[in-house]
């Protein structure tokens, strides 16, 4: 684990946004048990095999995760926006996040990079 990327989450506000932030990061973790990760862009970002996996980013009223190489994913209905080849999901305070299903699409779009 890259100490940028703890320190970076640590220093998130919000506490909602920061405890999300870490189980994100964890189910990237899982995922990809060989990911690397660094702060690219103020955000932290998880590469595997040198090209993007994943990043997360906050925003006053969300934590973004975007997943890289998504072309090939079938997502759920209506929860990711953006491009085919990388797709986003906005989470909101409160809101149920399925870590397990989040941690097998990262996994999925990350095996053919």
């Amino acid at each position: 684990m890259n100490p940028e990327v703890t320190e970076f989450i640590e220093a998130v506000k919000e506490p909602w946004q920061r405890e999300l932030s870490f189980s994100l990061r964890e189910a990237v973790r899982r995922a990809v048990p060989a990911i690397q990760e660094r702060i690219q862009y103020k955000k932290p970002h998880f590469l595997s095999k040198g090209k993007y996996a994943a990043v997360i980013s906050t925003s006053k009223d969300a934590v973004s995760f975007t997943i890289f190489n998504a072309n090939e994913l079938v997502l759920p209905e209506g929860m990711f926006d953006g491009p085919p080849e990388r797709k986003t999901i906005k989470l909101r305070q409160g809101q149920k996040v399925d870590f397990d299903q989040l941690s097998t699409l990262v996994s999925q779009a990350a095996a053919s990079l």
